[in-house]
């Protein structure tokens, strides 16, 4: 499932270190071939400690986890949306992503410049957030200019896009993104279609030092970042870009070790993954046999058929039953033997709506 999340942010605020943090650590999987794709898009697999437990009660040839790609995008300045810096280059890489996380410098330090002359998160928020409202504005703008000629001519699909396009005008003239406002079901199909910045999910990541991190992270400038997304109902994730560097040179016994020494139970590139998995809203459902146990991604609310659809088209298109069990009563039967004989498994019909955790094994016949 192609789905990535662009990694923003002002120059000189971790981002492209956060990134390098990424594509290192995937480097010495053997689990799964961690690459970057092009020079800005990294593979990650994502943390998932039920893969582990699967794979020790079935003990397969081989374990598969599921994946997540981020892009590193290059930084954005004030005038982006006019063209200053890489301008559209950059505005237009963010419009491939589908989702933002949004790295935000909460930390000072005299031998790294920042771009406005001092450390201030709210303010680096709100340029990048400016800049990504204007570009919409602008695409709003051109977009009422065609609508409106076919609403007088009483286009039936331009009467009901004008008022949300208007809609959008007055919240981006407003400096707010599209995203704050509360469209319903309709409204929701005619602004997916416009594909604009501000409407994508955001997840922000308070970059931190070293010593803020081992203490508890929540420093001032990362207090400010909480209230700020809080109010826009956006997730804070905390992490120090410099130690996830030194994390993703080490595996195994010396990664644990290392966390333990700094009094951390996950690292901040684990917690990144995941948070931004879910902000996609993505699940996990397994299969398991002799030969390999996988992890596989699928929209929350996805039906059978379509979820044994990614694994082959084939299992959609000659779908008949989903034996199921969930995770929690596999592994509490200990093996798929005792958990029939418990009435554990069933067989799912093409209405059945997978759920996060899921075992399937798939019956299809083409």
């Amino acid at each position: 499932m192609a789905l990535t999340t662009g990694i923003v942010g002002l120059p000189n605020v971790g981002k492209s270190t956060l990134f390098n943090a990424i594509t290192q650590a995937g480097a010495e999987s053997a689990n799964y071939p961690f690459c970057t794709i092009d020079p800005n898009v990294g593979i990650v697999e994502v943390p998932d400690a039920r893969l582990d437990k699967l794979t020790e009660l079935v003990n397969p040839k081989k374990t598969i986890p599921t994946a997540f790609e981020f892009t590193d995008i290059a930084g954005i300045v004030e005038g982006a949306s006019k063209g200053e810096g890489l301008g559209n280059k950059f505005l237009s890489h963010i419009r491939q992503v589908d989702a933002i996380s949004h790295v935000v410098r909460c930390f000072a330090d005299d031998n790294i410049t920042h771009v406005s002359g001092g450390v201030n998160p709210l303010h680096d928020i709100e340029v990048i957030n400016l800049e990504l409202i204007l570009a919409d504005l602008e695409s709003v703008d051109k977009r009422i200019g065609r609508v409106a000629k076919l609403a007088k001519s009483r286009d039936k699909e331009a009467v009901a896009e004008l008022p949300v396009l208007e809609q959008l005008k007055e919240t981006f003239e407003n400096e707010k993104p599209a995203r704050s406002i509360d469209f319903d079901e309709e409204q929701m199909k005619i602004v997916k279609q416009l594909h604009l910045l501000t409407s994508k999910p955001v997840l922000y990541v308070a970059n931190v030092s070293e010593d803020d991190l081992v203490s508890d992270g929540d420093n001032e400038y990362v207090q400010q970042v909480k209230e700020f997304a809080a109010a826009e109902g956006s997730d804070v994730i905390v992490i120090c870009a410099k130690i996830e560097a030194e994390i993703a040179e080490l595996e195994g016994e010396e990664k644990e070790m290392f966390l333990e020494e700094l009094g951390i139970e996950e690292s901040g590139l684990d917690q990144l993954i995941r948070a931004a998995y879910s902000l996609l809203g993505l699940e996990t459902y397994f299969t398991a046999g002799e030969q390999e146990v996988r992890a596989w991604t699928y929209r929350h609310g996805t039906k059978a058929p379509q979820a044994a659809g990614i694994i082959h088209t084939d299992f959609e298109r000659g779908f008949i039953r989903a034996e199921t069990v969930s995770y929690d009563d596999l592994v509490d039967a200990g093996n798929m033997v005792v958990a029939k004989e418990r009435g554990r498994v069933r067989l799912e019909g093409k209405d059945y709506i997978v759920k996060d955790g899921d075992v399937i094994h798939f019956r299809f016949n083409v």
